[in-house]
């Protein structure tokens, strides 16, 4: 059976400080589910623990006094709206997330392609070059796989995001290409195993055709190992929310995915 878009586990709300935007709040959100007949739906605002060192200023505020602002979540009939956030790993593979936050949330994503924060994402030297932000890429999903967390409800956010080279387009595709298949099968049967959910973004899947081979031969790879899939729209805006349908199934479609390629958040 093919694959049917029914969540939505990376949405944003104007409590993001890359939202800001009013109009993205939770009543609009629940909005979006039942319009598009979704069953279960995330907000993932940005978040860093207070008691983890080492945020850069913009992720300071974004504590779990600050995101729990959201709370409590509306529901709706065959609807189940979930709280969740999206931490942040900076280039020495510190997320900053503490154990116990991970129990106070039904989803949790973890970014490893935030690659535009200099000195933070990523070292100075590797940022210089394609070569050293894709051993970045590298080693971060490879770090990302080796803790102590609870797979079972974690992702692994937008492998394929454009800020591994921002602005840079085809440094991007460049990057994507040279990532070697056998340490990518490598990564993703370890993903498979540990059980990570592997996030298919609608910003990423936003490619154009001649692109598609690029942008999906790691996700293509991923599949083969047996790894799990799951929809984020990473919406940051109505605007964002109402894209997303379309580019979904798109991707559903490029990938062939099955109803047995979902990942399910396990509480």
């Amino acid at each position: 059976m093919r694959y049917t878009f029914d969540h939505d586990y990376h949405i944003h709300s104007r409590l993001s400080t890359c939202s800001r935007v009013e109009a993205q709040n939770k009543e609009r959100i629940l909005k979006y589910a039942l319009d598009n007949g979704l069953k279960r739906i995330c907000v993932t605002d940005h978040f860093w623990d207070r008691t983890v060192p080492g945020a850069i200023d913009w992720y300071k505020p974004q504590d779990f006094e600050w995101i729990s602002q959201i709370l409590p979540l509306p529901q709706a009939e065959n609807v189940e709206f979930m709280f969740g956030a999206e931490t942040e790993m900076t280039k020495d593979f510190v997320v900053g997330m503490e154990r116990a936050t991970y129990d106070k949330l039904d989803f949790i994503i973890i970014p490893t392609t935030h690659l535009n924060n200099k000195g933070f994402g990523l070292s100075e030297k590797d940022a210089e070059s394609v070569e050293g932000r894709a051993k970045v890429w590298l080693e971060k999903f490879d770090a990302l796989l080796h803790m102590d967390i609870p797979y079972h409800k974690v992702g692994a956010a937008h492998l394929a995001c454009g800020l591994i080279a921002p602005g840079k387009r085809n440094d991007y595709l460049a990057i994507l290409d040279m990532l070697p298949e056998k340490e990518l099968t490598t990564l993703f049967t370890r993903a498979a195993d540990v059980g990570i959910g592997i996030e298919l973004n609608s910003s990423d899947m936003n490619f154009k055709d001649e692109e598609a081979k690029t942008v999906l031969r790691m996700f293509e790879i991923a599949k083969k190992c047996g790894c799990k899939f799951y929809m984020g729209s990473d919406a940051h805006s109505p605007a964002d929310l109402d894209r997303a349908k379309a580019i979904f199934e798109r991707a559903i479609d490029y990938l062939e995915l099955k109803e047995t390629d979902k990942f399910y958040i396990e509480k």
